[in-house]
Parts: structure tokens; sequence; C-alpha cells
């Protein structure tokens, strides 16, 4: 039997509105509500950005114990995963108050990069800081790759004794500025891979569905959510981002295999 399929649920982010899609969640009680809610439909592992009331990003502890409090007290089970990644233009001290205790990821960004119209800073030290920080609190580490020479970094880190299995490694494709989402650079990728790994592809915008379709037959976990993407369809903006989880959990079936459920993906991903 093929392995289960981690689906992931990233269901804020930093950059997406209410006035982009009415369903973008802002407090901790309506992000931990849109996780719950991604978990019910299919999802394994919940990706995590907070906000401030008015919808500003937010990396402050206290708004990522709410929501992780509120999950758990909801009677979710999911995986917690909590960004590192922040908004453009925070300090790395400021980025890293996510890693509070109940998570059980925290991503590690592979590199500076253009990121629509701004500069993603991620330097070679700011990696070894993240990784240092994530073997601290004995956090499995999510390495997320844009772009093709982040897998150099990635291997650097590896032989420097900066990272070690276990780890995931997240593709995102389709960042202006970063890889574009398509067949030839999602295989590219998983080859260019310097060991046997978990790895899952997020798809931005029109490309999230399509990603999901590409990657199951090749073995690979994927993310949706409206972090990455407001549309159910050309032009029907979703509901939220279980509605994106059903649609990929279909996907997933269809490929012939079988979501994983959260105590399934802990085994996959290493997290004790």
């Amino acid at each position: 039997m093929a392995e289960k399929t981690i689906v992931t649920a990233a269901v804020v982010g930093a950059e997406v509105t209410r006035a982009q899609n009415p369903a973008v969640p802002y407090t901790p009680e309506e992000i931990a509500r849109a996780a719950v809610d991604a978990g019910r439909a299919g999802a394994a592992v919940v990706h995590l950005h907070a906000r401030w009331p008015d919808g500003r990003p937010s990396q402050a502890p206290e708004h990522f114990r709410e929501i992780i409090d509120r999950i758990r007290s909801a009677g979710s089970d999911v995986v917690i995963q909590c960004s590192t990644g922040g908004a453009v233009g925070m300090s790395l001290d400021e980025r890293l108050g996510s890693l509070v205790e109940g998570a059980e990821m925290g991503t590690l960004n592979m590199g500076t990069m253009n990121f629509g119209d701004e500069v993603f800073v991620n330097t070679r030290p700011d990696l070894v800081k993240v990784a240092g920080r994530l073997r601290e609190r004995r956090l499995v580490p999510e390495c997320e790759v844009y772009d093709a020479g982040m897998l150099d970094t990635l291997r650097w880190l590896l032989e420097k004794g900066h990272l070690a299995q276990p780890y995931h490694v997240q593709f995102v494709l389709g960042v202006p500025g970063g890889m574009a989402a398509s067949e030839r650079n999602l295989r590219f990728l998983v080859e260019g891979l310097s060991e046997a790994v978990h790895w899952s592809v997020a798809g931005v915008g029109r490309f999230q569905l399509s990603m999901v379709e590409l990657a199951a037959p090749m073995g690979g976990h994927v993310r949706v959510g409206l972090e990455d993407n407001l549309y159910a369809a050309k032009g029907v903006l979703a509901k939220g981002s279980d509605e994106l989880v059903s649609l990929a959990v279909q996907r997933v079936r269809r490929a012939g295999r079988e979501p994983a459920t959260p105590a399934e993906a802990r085994a996959l991903l290493g997290i004790t």
C-alpha cells in the first residue's frame, strides 16, 4: 500500500487580507477555528501564522499560545507547525517568537529572496540561529525551499551539522521571485534532494490544486489553504481553508493514496 499523504493546512499566512477574501481569519479564536475545521476536513498538520485583531501580521508569543490552546481545547489533535517566517521586515528575534510551548514543528526558510516587490531576508547566520533554536526546543524543522539554490544551502546545513534527520522539506512554488509552480520545476527539485526525506509542495494561487495532483502520484505530501490561495475554483472564493483541504483530499484519493491522520503524520515526520 502506498504511503499515506500528509495534508498541511496553511490557514492564514502574513499577506492575505479580508479585503481579498472575507474568510481570512485574524483573531486567535478565528485562526484556531480555521485550524480545527481544516483538521476535520482531513488536514494532519496546520501551519500557523498569527495576526493582530486589525489583520497586521504578528509573531507575538501570546498570540501563538492562545491559538494553540484553543486548538487543543477544541479537541483537535492536528500537528502544530509554527512559522518562523513571520512577515517581510520583521527582525529574526521577532520571528522566533512563534516557537512557543505546544509547537511540534517550526519552519526554517532556506535563504534570502525577492518576495513579490520586497526582499525576504534569511542570511546563512540567520539559518544557523533558527536551526539551533529548533534543536533546543526539540522541534522538527520544515525546510522551506523556494528556489533551486536553496537545496545547496540545505546541503550545507546538513554537512556542517546544523541540521539532521528528522526534518521535512517544503517546496513553495509560484511566489513572484521564486521558482514557478510547474511539473518540470518540482521534479527537478525532488531529484536534487541530497538524501531520502519526506517532502511536500505548496503551489501559490491558481497552481495550488494542480500541484496536489502532481505531487500525490509522485509520493509527495501537499499543503493547501488560504495563506497560499484564496480561490476554490476560477473566480470562486474559497469559503475557508477547510474547503481547500477537502478538495486536496479528493485529489489525493484519486491518485490512489489516503490522507494521513495526525498520529500517522507524527510517525512519518519523526515527531516524538
